[in-house]
């Protein structure tokens, strides 16, 4: 009878070598392909054969060196060429000059621009539509308050919930909270 052995050779490859069969599995870097090459080994006599449970064994172990391999040669993947640069926009750009004609134009539109807004800011106009937005702020956050309180009701949940109410009641309690939002009863 031969005997068999196993021998893990280097992480990017494995090799099963018994007494007449070879099993080889590699994996190629640059190419990121898997090679799995079986070759009979040459024997030095007739009788040594491997016995089926051997070569059975040899037969299933083979998915389990594939992924051996895969998984011990594994590595990061490479970013790029430009991985790392910040890019362009964090390049400052050139400096440019500085014209005292438009530089004092600019300080005079900021000036007029400033005192629009200011005079804008104190029409009667502008605080009535600020007061009317605070308004509407208010009534649209007790509107949903109220919607999600039916809601709450009509499903048994929340602080709204009508459960414990008998049928009755929650019939009751859900209308009288539809009154109170302005809503149609059902």
């Amino acid at each position: 009878m031969g005997s068999s052995s196993v021998l893990a050779v280097s992480h990017p490859s494995l090799h099963f070598v018994s007494s007449n069969l070879l099993v080889s599995a590699k994996l190629s870097y640059p190419l990121n392909t898997f090679q799995l090459k079986t070759s009979k080994t040459p024997t030095l006599s007739s009788s040594s054969s491997l016995p089926s449970s051997c070569l059975s064994v040899l037969h299933k172990s083979l998915p389990l060196a594939a992924s051996v391999v895969i998984l011990l040669s594994s590595y990061p993947a490479k970013a790029g060429f430009l991985s790392g640069f910040s890019g362009i926009e964090s390049v400052p750009g050139p400096e440019l000059p500085q014209i005292d004609f438009l530089s004092r134009f600019n300080e005079q539109n900021q000036k007029k621009y400033a005192e629009n807004d200011a005079r804008f800011r104190d029409t009667p106009l502008l605080k009535k539509l600020l007061e009317k937005s605070k308004l509407n702020k208010e009534k649209n956050r007790q509107d949903i308050q109220d919607k999600y309180c039916i809601r709450g009701a009509e499903w048994g949940v929340g602080d709204c919930s009508a459960e414990a109410m008998s049928p009755e009641e929650k019939d009751n309690f859900i209308s009288m909270l539809k009154q109170k939002a302005g809503m149609k009863n059902d």
